[in-house]
C-alpha cells in the first residue's frame, strides 16, 4: 500500500491547510468528511494521487497526504500518552535495534514505541510486548493495524514487573525496551532475560525515577556502560534572509537510560568505575615518567 501514489479505501490518510494544521482520517467509499461546516466525499480522495490538493464544498483546499510515521502518532487515537517523535527516532538508534531482533517491550501503551520497535526488526524481527490494561491494549492494536501488518507481534495482558517470561523457544531477547513508571522494577527480570551483549532501555520523565532506575542497574552487577540522556528539538524559521530559531521548541519531554548486559566486575556500579579512575590517576605519574626516560 505505501508503495502506491494513489489514495485508496481503508487507509488513514491526513488533510492539510494553509497554516499546516493536520486533520487525520479513514477513507470509506461512500462516506463524508465534515469540516467546519464544509465537507468532501471520500469518494473524491480515493484514487486521487498522495499529495494532491483537493477543494472542500466551501472553497477551503487543503492537501490530501499519507502521513509520515511522526505525524500519524501524534494524532492517532491514544489512551496512555504517546512518546514525542524525537525520542521515537532516538530509542531505536541507542537500543540498537536491528533486523531480526528479538525485543521485548513494556508497557504497550497507545502503539507508538511498539510501531517504532517493530519498523526496526523488521519483518526477521519479533516484538514481545507486555499490557496490564486491556484498554490501552486495544487502543494500541487498532493503531498498529491502521498503520501497519503486525505479523511479527506478540501481545500479552502482563504486568511487566512480575516478571518476564520467555518465549516457548527459550530463547532470551535481544533488547528490552521499556516505557513504564517504575522501570527499576523491572530491572532484576531484564537481567534475566536478556542475552549477554543485550542492551536495557528506559525511558522516564522525572529525575527521581531516572534516580531509582540506575541504582536498580547498578545492583545488578550484570549491567555496565550505564548513561542517561535527553533529547532537545528546536526547529528554524528560514525566510529569506531572515533565519532564527522558532519561538517554540519541543525541549524536556523524559530521559532515556541505556545499559549493556555484561560480565560483573569491570564496567558495573559507580564504585567500581570509580576505582577505576583511581587507579588510572595513580598510574599516571609513573606512565609520565617512562615517557620522559625514552
Amino acid at each position: 500500500m505505501r508503495g502506491m501514489s494513489a489514495l485508496s479505501s481503508g487507509e488513514r490518510i491526513h488533510l492539510v491547510d494553509q497554516k499546516r494544521r493536520q486533520y487525520a482520517l479513514t477513507l470509506k467509499a461512500g462516506e463524508t468528511y465534515q469540516f467546519s461546516g464544509q465537507k468532501i466525499a471520500h469518494d473524491a480522495l480515493i484514487g486521487r494521487p498522495d499529495g494532491s490538493i483537493v477543494t472542500l464544498s466551501g472553497g477551503k483546499k487543503m492537501v490530501a497526504i499519507r502521513p509520515t510515521f511522526g505525524d500519524y502518532v501524534l494524532k492517532m487515537p491514544r489512551g496512555a500518552q504517546v512518546l514525542y517523535p524525537k525520542d521515537l527516532a532516538i530509542i531505536p538508534m541507542w537500543a540498537d535495534i536491528y533486523p531480526g531482533a528479538r525485543v521485548f517491550e513494556a508497557g504497550t501503551g497507545s502503539g507508538a514505541l511498539t510501531m517504532a520497535l517493530l519498523r526496526a526488526v523488521g519483518p526477521g524481527g519479533l516484538v514481545v510486548t507486555y499490557e496490564v490494561r486491556e484498554d490501552f491494549a486495544q487502543t494500541a492494536l487498532t493503531n498498529i493495524t491502521r498503520s501497519m501488518n503486525p505479523a511479527n507481534l506478540v501481545t500479552f495482558r502482563k504486568n511487566a514487573y512480575e516478571g518476564i517470561d520467555l518465549l516457548d523457544d527459550e530463547v532470551p531477547f535481544d533488547r528490552v525496551v521499556l516505557d513504564l513508571p517504575e522501570p527499576w522494577q523491572v530491572v532484576p527480570h531484564a537481567a534475566k532475560a536478556l542475552r549477554s551483549g543485550g542492551i536495557y532501555l528506559s525511558f522516564v520523565p522525572t529525575v527521581p525515577q531516572v534516580m531509582k532506575t540506575v541504582e536498580a542497574l547498578e545492583r545488578e552487577t550484570v549491567f555496565g556502560l550505564i548513561e542517561t540522556f535527553e533529547t532537545l528539538l528546536r526547529t528554524w524559521s528560514v525566510q529569506g534572509r531572515s533565519v532564527r530559531p522558532d519561538h517554540r521548541m519541543v525541549a524536556h519531554s523524559g530521559f532515556i537510560t541505556v545499559a549493556r548486559k555484561v560480565e560483573p566486575g569491570l564496567l558495573g556500579s559507580r564504585a567500581e568505575r570509580e576505582a577505576a579512575l583511581d587507579d588510572d590517576s595513580r598510574d599516571m605519574p609513573h606512565a609520565a615518567e617512562e615517557e620522559r626516560s625514552r
